[in-house]
């Protein structure tokens, strides 16, 4: 279907002023192609959408087990939060049961996205810091992982065993050799891979029936926690939190910066990737939204997710001026996938 489509439309009045193109796909667990928009074999970083495949280290090393992690903490080792206290004040206690603290983290200080939080730093005259990272939850399970191996503190050195795991995981489950790296915001780095092989990965995240024993057991308990603590993997009026809390735990749905979406299907053994090509999360919220509906897990009548399928554009005085609309090479009028 060529390189990028159509995804995202956008409209001010009755007039197309705008129109977002990517990529998509839906694969199975054997890495079958169930549906595809665009060049799914394109290159790509999963940027933060494959937090959980990062995690799986933490779980199949005996690390998450040995320190008695809960899933609360595994879903914040799969998130990108908003540093929110629901988020920090568990980022803080899980460091301390390590015996570690903010200092030990090797993602940088970041502004609390959570308005509350913002304000208070404000009004108290304190510095935001490390724990404020939406990927201080990811960065706690990777010092987990680092005290179980024993490891020295650059843990997010490319050479180091904890992303050493992390690659060699992460290349299992996409069923390809990683043809590069970049730094993520976060520090650590983040493997490219295609679109196919990133909806393959999460397709065996759906359905680890051919894992083996410890990944099987490893990929169902993080997918459980996600579903369980959405609030933890984004936080309020975030789409991956209220996309999840709309579905009902069925579906695990995780963004990435520059426009990338990942979806786990479990009760279909599916998975879903997608990269918009300018990197907006408009368009990816979306797509994402759309490409939902089609695989029949979302309902479109539903606030949160209408509230991305078809969102309503206001300008400053109030007055409604146009909307998003997914584009009908991917929407397709919501016809079943």
């Amino acid at each position: 279907m060529g390189d990028w489509v159509n995804m995202a439309e956008v409209w001010r009045g009755d007039i197309l002023e705008s129109v977002h193109r990517g990529r998509a796909v839906v694969c199975d667990s054997r890495g079958e192609v169930i549906a595809a928009w665009g060049d799914i074999d394109a290159v790509t970083y999963p940027r933060s959408s494959c937090k959980m495949l990062q995690a799986l280290p933490l779980m199949e090393s005996g690390a998450a087990a040995r320190f008695a992690l809960t899933p609360e903490q595994l879903a914040l080792a799969c998130a990108s939060h908003e540093g929110a206290h629901m988020h920090t004040d568990r980022v803080v206690k899980w460091l301390g049961d390590l015996e570690l603290g903010e200092r030990d983290l090797r993602c940088g200080p970041q502004f609390p996205r959570a308005k509350e939080e913002q304000e208070e730093l404000i009004r108290f005259g304190q510095k935001h810091d490390r724990t404020h990272n939406n990927c201080s939850g990811k960065h706690s399970g990777f010092l987990t992982l680092n005290k179980h191996l024993g490891g020295d503190a650059e843990y997010v050195e490319l050479d180091h065993p904890v992303q050493q795991a992390i690659l060699t995981a992460f290349e299992e489950m996409t069923g390809e050799t990683s043809p590069g790296f970049g730094i993520d915001g976060c520090s650590a780095p983040n493997h490219a891979c295609t679109l196919r092989g990133l909806a393959t990965a999460m397709a065996r995240m759906a359905d680890p029936s051919a894992l083996g024993e410890i990944r099987g057991q490893a990929a169902q308990d993080l997918v459980s926690a996600m579903k369980a603590h959405p609030e933890l993997v984004a936080g309020q009026g975030r789409a991956c939190t209220e996309l999840m809390d709309s579905m009902d735990g069925r579906t695990v749905v995780k963004t990435g910066a520059e426009g990338v979406f990942i979806a786990i299907l479990p009760e279909r053994g599916l998975g879903v990737a997608l990269k918009v090509q300018d990197g907006a999360t408009r368009a990816a919220e979306t797509a994402i939204a759309a490409l939902l509906v089609r695989l029949g897990v979302a309902d479109p009548n539903h606030p949160a997710v209408i509230k991305r399928l078809c969102p309503k554009q206001y300008n400053f005085a109030g007055l409604e001026t146009g909307r998003i609309a997914p584009a009908s090479a991917l929407y397709a009028d919501g016809a079943a996938i």
